[in-house]
This record gives C-alpha cells, structure tokens and sequence, in this order.
C-alpha cells in the first residue's frame, strides 16, 4: 500500500480523500491555498450520506460509512501539515481514519488516505442547495462517474422540498 504521507524538507504532505464540498475546486483552493490535486478514486464497501448536522453551515452534510458492495467516489489532494489544521477546523465533529481506496483506473494497488468520518446522527436536516451545488460542482468539475453523479444528484436540498 503506498504511504499517505511523505516529508518535503519539513514539511509533512498528506493524501486527503474529499468527497463532499471539499470536492469543490474553488472552494479547496479557499480553505487549504496550498492543496494539490491527485487524482479521481473510489473508496470500496462505503456508502456516502447526508447523516452528519453541521453546525457551522446549519444543515445536512456528507458522511460515509462502511457498506458492503458499495462505493463512494471523490478526489484525492495532496495537502500540507498547515492545510489539515484549517481543514479540522471546517470539518468540525468529523475524525481522521485512515482508509484505503484506489485511484481511478487502478483497483489494485491501494493508497492509503486520510477521510473525515462522523458518527450516524438521527434527525439529520437536509443538505442547502448551496451545500448541494458545491458537491456537484466538484463532481462534475473532477469527472466523477456518471453513475455516481446520479447518486449525487438525489440528494434532498432543504430548498428542493
């Protein structure tokens, strides 16, 4: 499995799997000035989910969560020690895991990356239709998989209601 991280004289370079707003390009390059774009890649026997409440945005946000047979897609960044400080603190009542997943194009040799995962929350609001818009803006800026973008595409805007 390839390592996560790598040291760049000093510095320490993370490989960060976004798969929700982060996905988002402008926004990224907003929170973390210093991200790098990887690559396209799916995260095996996970589902995502609006099953986190954020108090900072005051709606429904993106999760995943293990899922036999299931896939979530995203894009791996490159982000630096100083970005994943502003990134903790964006990404409020989520914990780092360190996953598994695999690049597009390449279901064999895995890469080892950091994923925000929260706990389930029950009465869950539903995502704004900004909230919505950034997902799959990123989506579809990165390419993701047709398929995948319908799932995207179905979740409930609070606006959509």
């Amino acid at each position: 499995m390839l390592s996560m991280a790598r040291n760049l004289g000093g510095m320490i370079e993370v490989l960060y799997f976004a798969y929700g707003s982060n996905m988002n390009w402008q926004q990224m390059q907003r929170r973390c000035a210093s991200s790098r774009f990887v690559c396209v890649a799916r995260l095996s026997n996970y589902e995502f989910g609006i099953t986190r409440h954020s108090r900072l945005r005051d709606c429904g946000t993106a999760n995943v969560f293990p899922a036999a047979g299931k896939e979530v897609w995203g894009i791996v960044y490159e982000v630096s020690d100083s970005d994943l400080v502003a990134l903790d603190a964006f990404e409020d009542g989520y914990r780092r895991e360190m996953i598994p997943i695999y690049a597009f194009g390449d279901g064999t040799h895995p890469l080892e990356v950091l994923v925000y995962v929260a706990e389930i929350e029950t009465n869950v609001p539903p995502a704004s239709a900004e909230y919505k818009r950034l997902i799959l803006e990123g989506a579809k800026h990165w390419n993701l998989p047709a398929l995948y973008l319908s799932v995207l595409e179905a979740i409930q805007a609070a606006d959509d209601q």
